[in-house]
């Protein structure tokens, strides 16, 4: 993982300034949002995991889903070669490019 910290399946992205010498991120693959920040890592950790259990606390309250939520579709932009190669690739195969690109993905999150 890359400048990204985890916590009960939540992420949350990091960053560094250098103008307040402090470590902020925010949290994720949520509908709001919700920042943490802190001058050491230690304290960056902290700050993201009480984020994290405060924000869990309050969706209980008011009965709403924490994560965002995902259609199943998305675009995806990709040089012409390559989508043609993937397009034939999924015709000898005989399935459809959708198809052929949820394997892929498949593959790389399930394979790592």
């Amino acid at each position: 993982m890359k400048d990204l910290l985890a916590h009960k399946d939540f992420v949350g992205s990091v960053h560094f300034s250098t103008d307040d010498e402090t470590f902020f991120g925010r949290i994720e693959g949520i509908n709001d949002l919700i920042t943490f920040e802190g001058k050491t890592v230690a304290e960056l950790k902290k700050a993201f995991h009480d984020a994290v259990n405060d924000y869990i606390d309050l969706c209980k309250k008011v009965n709403r889903e924490p994560f965002k939520s995902f259609k199943g579709s998305f675009n995806v932009r990709i040089n012409p070669e390559l989508h043609k190669k993937a397009a034939f690739k999924a015709q000898t195969m005989g399935i459809s490019l959708n198809q052929l690109v949820q394997k892929a993905i498949e593959h790389e999150i399930l394979n790592p």
